[in-house]
């Protein structure tokens, strides 16, 4: 599946670049289901072959995706739960799943804006649920920018990283910097496991 999104997607950026990526993240952010994390990936390998700009690709991508959130935010406070119940349907989100992520939003509001990114359907809908839940939005953008920040050096950052070695990856262990980006992507995932993990069982 994730194959056929690359093979799909790289001949659009190829051709069309950044405001292809920024279109696809940006709506994705507010809830339209869209290969966002896909098109970055694909972007990120496209930049470590010479063809996009890493520095741009990853501007592109955070704008996008704070923009996007940013909208979502605006929508949620426009009658978001009442959307989700209507629509929610489409993302896979019912009354349960609702249920669940405003008791997550009520423990863990600044974390889970930060890290919903990460996971499929709550990077669609984070910005609407914090705009339900009344989140501040100065404090909604403080939380929304970091999660958008470690999300593109995960997956943009990191995949251009690793692209660019991929001719040389028996040496790829001996190098300090990739051995600090490899550390940062295993920490963010055990933070990500720990936060699911306290989320379901409060969730219970």
């Amino acid at each position: 599946m994730f194959q056929d999104q690359m093979k799909l997607l790289e001949p659009y950026l190829a051709a069309y670049g950044y405001p292809v990526l920024f279109i696809v993240i940006f709506i994705e952010s507010f809830g339209v289901p869209a290969p966002g994390q896909t098109l970055l990936i694909a972007a990120a390998l496209l930049a470590a072959h010479g063809k996009l700009n890493i520095v741009l690709v990853l501007a592109t991508a955070w704008l996008a995706a704070v923009g996007g959130d940013s909208l979502g935010y605006w929508i949620g406070t426009k009658g978001g739960r009442r959307l989700l119940l209507r629509f929610g349907r489409y993302i896979r989100i019912g009354r349960h799943e609702i249920r669940k992520m405003e008791h997550a939003f009520d423990r863990y509001g600044g974390w889970f804006v930060s890290f919903a990114r990460f996971f499929e359907v709550l990077r669609q809908v984070n910005g609407i649920v914090a705009g339900t839940m009344e989140m501040p939005f100065r404090r909604f953008l403080l939380f929304n920018g970091t999660g958008a920040l470690l999300w593109i050096a995960v997956w943009g950052f990191g995949t251009w990283r690793l692209g660019t070695h991929m001719r040389g990856y028996e040496h790829l262990f001996d190098q300090a910097g990739n051995l600090l980006l490899l550390g940062g992507i295993v920490l963010v995932a055990v933070v990500l496991l720990i936060i699911r993990r306290r989320w379901r069982n409060n969730a219970k």
